[in-house]
C-alpha cells in the first residue's frame, strides 16, 4: 500500500496494542510483515521505471520484469486493501459513529493522496519515465468506501465479481472512450478534460481502478482474517502461490490446448504469433487489443483480464504470507524492507520527482542502486528518530482529524 496511516493501526484490530504487555508486543511485531510486503512493492515498482526490461543479449525479459512487472502495482494495491481493513476495525469491524468516520477519514484521504498525484504529474515530461500511481489511488479509496465494513466472505464475493465485471467493461467500453492526452493525469487534465479524464482513471488508463478494486477488496477481505496466526500466514503463502499458478496454467490452456491463439491472430491480423507472445511477456502498448473476447484469456503483465487479476491477488498474497512468516523468526533482517514500507507515499513521490530528472537513462543499474539506497536509508533514519513519513504524517493527520469530528472524540490518533 501507498502507506498512509498511523504505524499503530497495523495490528490486527487495527487499535493501538496495550504498552508494556508481552503477548501485544508480539502481535505488534509480526505484523511488521505487513510493511516488509509494502517494502518489497515499493523497491519491485522502482526496479521497472528504472532498470531495463530485456537483456540486450538474449533478448528475453530481465529477471526483475518477469519477477515484478504487474505485480509490484498489484501488491501495492492488496496492501492497499489491508491498510484499509486495519483502520476499519480488523476482524472486529467498526460500527455506528466509527463506521462514519472511517469512512469520512478515507474519503479525505482519497482527496489528499489523489491531489498529491496531480501536483506530481505537474513535474512530468510530456513522455513521462513512469506512470504514477498515485491519482489512481485516489479513485481506488474512493470506490473502496461502500465496500470498506463488509464481512471477508462479502469482500472476497465482490472482489470475484469485479475481476469479471472490470477487464468485460474495459473490452466492451475501452474502444469507444475518448483517448487521453497525457499518460499521467494534470490537474490542467482534470479541470478541461473531465469526462476523459475520469474514463482514463477508471478504464482505459495504466491503472483503471475498476479492475485494480479487485486487488483492493481482496486486501480488505485479507485484513479481517487473523494475520498475527501462523495458520493464516501458511494459508496465504500456499493459496496465493495455488491461485498464481492456476490463473497461468488456465491462461495456457486456454491459448494453447483450446485454440485460443490461433483465434487471436485470426481476429488480429495486424499482429503476428511475436506481437502476441509480446504482450504475454512485456504487456500491451499501450492497451490490450479488443478484437475478439479471446484476449480476456491472455494473463500478461497490465493486461487487466480476469486471470491476470486473479494471478495478481495470488502473488499480492504469497509475498504477504511469506513476510509474514519471516518476521516470526527474523525481524531484524526485514528492518530495511520494514522502515522503507512503513512510509511508501514518500519515497514513492520523490522516485518519481528524481525520475523526472531523466538522468537514469544511460546507468539504470548505478542509478537504481543510488535510489534504493537512499529511499531505505532515508526510511530507516527517519523512522528511528521521528515515526511516520512526512507525507504519511500529514495524511494521517488530516484524515484522522475528519473522522474524529464525526465520531465526536480521539481515537488511537
Amino acid at each position: 500500500m501507498l502507506h498512509t496511516h498511523h504505524p499503530a493501526e497495523d495490528t490486527p484490530a487495527g487499535q493501538t496494542p496495550a504498552r508494556g504487555t508481552a503477548p501485544a508486543r508480539r502481535t505488534a511485531r509480526r505484523l511488521v510483515g505487513v510493511d516488509a510486503a509494502r517494502g518489497i512493492a515499493l523497491l519491485g515498482m522502482m526496479s521497472i521505471h528504472i532498470l531495463p526490461s530485456w537483456d540486450p543479449e538474449t533478448f528475453g525479459a530481465t529477471a526483475q520484469w518477469t519477477v515484478f512487472s504487474g505485480r509490484a502495482a498489484a501488491l501495492f494495491a492488496l496492501l492497499a486493501g489491508v491498510g484499509l481493513a486495519f483502520t476499519s476495525g480488523g476482524r472486529r469491524v467498526h460500527e455506528g459513529r466509527r463506521r462514519t468516520g472511517d469512512r469520512v477519514g478515507l474519503l479525505v484521504r482519497a482527496l489528499l493522496v489523489a491531489v498529491l498525484g496531480l501536483l506530481v504529474n505537474q513535474t512530468s515530461p510530456a513522455d513521462p519515465p513512469a506512470y504514477n500511481i498515485l491519482v489512481y489511488y485516489g479513485v481506488f479509496f474512493l470506490l473502496a468506501i461502500p465496500f470498506l465494513h463488509l464481512s471477508a466472505r462479502a469482500l472476497l464475493a465482490w472482489a470475484a465479481g469485479f475481476a469479471v465485471l472490470g477487464p468485460v467493461l474495459i473490452h466492451a467500453l475501452g474502444p469507444h472512450l475518448p483517448v487521453f492526452e497525457s499518460y499521467n493525469p494534470t490537474v490542467a487534465d482534470a479541470l478541461t478534460a473531465p469526462g476523459t479524464t475520469l474514463a482514463q482513471l477508471l478504464l482505459t488508463g495504466a491503472y483503471p481502478a475498476l479492475t485494480y478494486l479487485v486487488y483492493l477488496l481482496a486486501g480488505l477481505a485479507i485484513g479481517r482474517l487473523s494475520l498475527a496466526e501462523r495458520r493464516t500466514q501458511l494459508g496465504l503463502l500456499v493459496g496465493g502461490a495455488v491461485l498464481a499458478a492456476g490463473s497461468a496454467l488456465v491462461s495456457w490452456l486456454l491459448l494453447h490446448p483450446l485454440g485460443g491463439m490461433e483465434r487471436l491472430l485470426d481476429a488480429s491480423p495486424f499482429l503476428g504469433r511475436e506481437d502476441v507472445q509480446d504482450i504475454l511477456v512485456w504487456g500491451p502498448d499501450p492497451v490490450l487489443p479488443t478484437s475478439t473476447w479471446w484476449w480476456l484469456a491472455v494473463s500478461g503483465p497490465h493486461t487487466n483480464t480476469p486471470l491476470a487479476l486473479l494471478s495478481g491477488v495470488g502473488t499480492g498474497a504469497l509475498a504477504l504470507g511469506l513476510c509474514l512468516l519471516v518476521a516470526r523468526r527474523a525481524e531484524a533482517l526485514l528492518l530495511p524492507l520494514v522502515a522503507a514500507g512503513s512510509m511508501t507515499l514518500t519515497l514513492y513521490s520523490a522516485h518519481l520527482l528524481a525520475l523526472n530528472l531523466e538522468v537514469h537513462y544511460e546507468q539504470p543499474v548505478l542509478w537504481f542502486l543510488v535510489q534504493a539506497a537512499a529511499a531505505v536509508g532515508f526510511a530507516v533514519l527517519w523512522r528511528r528518530s521521528r515515526g511516520q513519513g512526512p507525507l504519511e504524517r500529514g495524511v494521517s493527520r488530516a484524515s484522522h482529524a475528519a473522522r474524529d469530528r464525526v465520531v465526536g472524540d480521539r481515537l488511537n490518533s
